[in-house]
């Protein structure tokens, strides 16, 4: 079982191209499958039926997980056993009656635009990290790009003419994202002064760390934990995904169409993007309650 396991996460990452975060998210959550079925003596896939997922479900209930969490547990699942179904491994796939369990719902966090500005006057900019620190604020809030996206941007991959970036999203998909003017003044300035000061070789990554090598993910997850706790501001949860949140939530709050936040953030599908429209409709109505003269009088 583990080797079939083990030649699941080389095809995402060799055939699918899944970022390596990805790929050990799925690797957790079968590692605690195949626990499972050695602790009822599966010793073979095929031994897997419909009931015995609904057994397996009921023990991740169990752990006190989250409808969420479960959720991402049976969607490695069935993208795992729809693997070994195409390689003939398995006769049938027992997660193709399954059902997931029903969203939570919760609103994404996001930025207001008083923080906002509050974190941008953190970095120093007469400084290269500085420059560099400011920039990575600005680029998260004007594109809405992942994490894994922002840490492997190219100095290649950047149309300084029409100001857009190109990005490669999960599954290796191509995309452009745009940024205005506030990131592009901070991105001339790192680039005439700040990287070249942090630079010791040759590296076509546009975000570097002080050894002038490329700024991993972890590095810039560090760096928004330091301005946010020195910015004074009480949103303590923010990190890079919450500066995603924000873009869509203003995007849509200033009359951007779902579509276009869809393609800009790179969803497959709208009903991801949607999310943001209920952001959206709960600041219509915050301000409807709070200025319409009759709205907050008993009638």
């Amino acid at each position: 079982m583990e080797r079939e396991k083990n030649f699941f996460l080389e095809y995402l990452k060799y055939e699918r191209n899944y970022s390596d975060k990805t790929i050990l998210n799925y690797e957790k959550d079968l590692n605690l499958f195949v626990d499972f079925c050695d602790e009822k003596r599966i010793n073979n896939f095929n031994q897997v039926d419909f009931e015995f997922i609904r057994m397996y479900l009921k023990y991740l209930y169990s752990l006190k997980y989250s409808n969420k969490t479960i959720s991402r547990h049976l969607s490695s699942l069935r993208s795992f056993f729809k693997y070994l179904l195409k390689e003939k491994k398995i006769k049938s796939n027992p997660c193709l009656l399954i059902t997931s369990p029903k969203k939570e719902e919760r609103l994404p966090n996001f930025i207001s635009e008083i923080d906002l500005d509050k974190l941008f006057s953190i970095p120093n900019v007469s400084e290269p990290i500085g420059q560099r620190d400011e920039l990575i604020l600005r680029m998260f809030y004007a594109t809405g790009i992942r994490l894994s996206e922002l840490d492997n941007i190219e100095i290649k991959d950047i149309d300084f003419y029409n100001r857009r970036i190109k990005i490669f999203g999960k599954g290796n998909k191509e995309r452009y994202v745009l940024y205005g003017n506030n990131c592009h003044n901070s991105l001339k300035r790192y680039l005439k002064d700040g990287r070249l000061k942090l630079l010791k070789g040759s590296n076509d990554y546009l975000f570097l760390n002080s050894k002038g090598e490329k700024l991993s993910s972890g590095g810039i997850e560090y760096i928004i934990k330091k301005i946010v706790r020195g910015s004074g501001v009480t949103n303590n949860h923010i990190t890079p995904h919450v500066f995603r949140h924000t873009f869509a939530t203003h995007m849509l709050n200033e009359g951007s169409d779902l579509v276009t936040v869809k393609e800009l953030l790179g969803h497959s599908n709208l009903s991801t993007t949607s999310i943001y429209t209920h952001v959206s409709n709960e600041r219509l109505r915050q301000v409807y309650l709070n200025t319409h003269p009759r709205a907050k009088k008993k009638m």
